[in-house]
């Protein structure tokens, strides 16, 4: 068996071809797998990003919610307020009626006495009973004929 002169034999030829091979195998599967991670950090920074922005989003409808609520709750307290004003106003006029229904009798059983006097007097105490809404305007002028006529 005769090696050639020059060069190295066929063995060791593709045993540095293997090696090599191996090596740049090796390489390309640390370097793929850097990539790999590379690429998974920043998916994670994208996710986080996106979740983040979910969250305020989220956050702001909530807020708005908060804020509509909010406003319904002043409307029916507004509603509720206005609702008891007119009550009390409806209390305020059932009263005057009512004192209105039993004015006229005391004001028409007052003892008649003779003389002008006693006229004015009734009719100043007639006017006030108009004034404080007591009497109707056709209910002062019945009064105020009768008190004059002398009855």
């Amino acid at each position: 068996m005769r090696r050639g002169r020059g060069g190295p034999g066929i063995v060791r030829l593709a045993a540095g071809t293997a090696v090599m091979a191996g090596t740049a195998g090796v390489v390309h599967h640390r370097q793929q797998e850097r990539w790999d991670n590379k690429q998974a950090a920043q998916q994670a920074e994208v996710d986080q990003t996106n979740a983040a922005y979910e969250a305020q989003a989220q956050a702001a409808q909530t807020q708005a919610q908060l804020e509509q609520m909010q406003a319904q709750m002043a409307a029916q307290q507004a509603q509720m307020a206005a609702q008891q004003q007119l009550a009390a106003q409806q209390a305020q006029f059932a009263a005057q009626q009512a004192a209105a229904q039993q004015a006229p009798p005391v004001a028409a059983a007052a003892p008649a006495a003779s003389g002008g006097s006693d006229r004015i007097a009734k009719l100043q105490q007639l006017a006030e009973l108009k004034q404080a809404g007591i009497l109707t305007d056709a209910e002062f002028e019945a009064e105020k004929a009768k008190i004059l006529a002398g009855g």
